[in-house]
C-alpha cells in the first residue's frame, strides 16, 4: 500500500473544477470549519467520520476524488484510511483550502471561526505559559505541565497526529447544528455512474 500522499495543487484543482472534469472534493475537517469556509460544490465529511464507514464510503466513489482540510495533515490521513480499503484515486490538496482560496478557487464564506489548528497552538501556548508561570508562582512541580505540552508536541510531529486537535474538536463552540452524520454524507455523494 502506499501512504505517499498523491498531491494536487490549489490550481490543478480549480483547472479540474473549471473544466468540468469528473472530480469529487471531500472536505474532512470538522462541520464547523467547513461552515467557516470550504470549496464550493465539495462534501463535508469529517476525518472521524470517514475513519469509522471508510469501507461504505469508498463504496460510493468511483472517480477521482480530492480530499482537504486546513493544512494536509487531516487529508493525508483520510487518503491512508480509504487506501487501505483499496480505493487509491485520491488526491490531496496541498495548502488545503486556505490555498485553493488564495489560488482563486471558488470558495462559500460562512460564520468566522477559528480553524482547528490555531486552536491547538492558543491552547498548548497558554498551557505551556501557565505552567511556567505557575512553577515560579506556586509550585515547581507545574512546569511539568510544560515539559508535558513539548512532549506531545514532539509526538504529534514525529506521528504526523493530533490527540490535542481531535479533543478541541470535540468541544461545543466547534460544533453545529448541521453535523454530518453517516446517513446524511452517504445521502449527499454523487451516484455512481453506471
Amino acid at each position: 500500500m502506499n501512504t505517499i500522499p498523491q498531491a494536487t495543487s490549489p490550481e490543478e484543482l480549480k483547472d479540474w473544477i473549471d473544466t468540468g472534469t469528473d472530480v469529487v472534493v471531500l472536505d474532512v475537517r470538522s462541520a464547523a470549519e467547513f461552515e467557516s469556509l470550504h470549496i464550493k460544490g465539495s462534501y463535508n465529511v469529517p476525518l472521524p467520520l470517514l475513519a469509522e464507514h471508510t469501507e461504505e464510503l469508498a463504496s460510493k466513489l468511483d472517480t477521482k476524488v480530492v480530499l482537504v482540510c486546513q493544512s494536509g495533515v487531516r487529508a493525508t490521513e483520510a487518503k491512508t484510511h480509504l487506501a487501505a480499503v483499496g480505493f487509491g484515486n485520491a488526491h490531496v490538496l496541498s495548502g488545503g483550502v486556505p490555498a485553493y482560496k488564495q489560488a482563486g478557487g471558488g470558495t462559500v464564506e460562512g460564520s468566522k471561526r477559528w480553524d482547528l489548528e490555531r486552536q491547538v497552538r492558543m491552547a498548548a501556548g497558554s498551557l505551556v505559559v501557565a505552567g511556567l508561570v505557575g512553577g515560579k508562582f506556586l509550585s515547581p512541580q507545574l512546569r511539568t505541565v510544560a515539559g508535558a505540552i513539548g512532549a506531545g508536541l514532539t509526538f504529534s510531529a514525529a506521528t504526523n497526529t493530533c490527540a490535542m486537535g481531535k479533543a478541541l474538536a470535540k468541544m461545543p463552540w466547534n460544533k453545529t447544528g448541521n453535523e454530518p452524520t453517516r446517513a446524511s454524507v452517504l445521502a449527499q455523494l454523487p451516484a455512481k455512474k453506471s
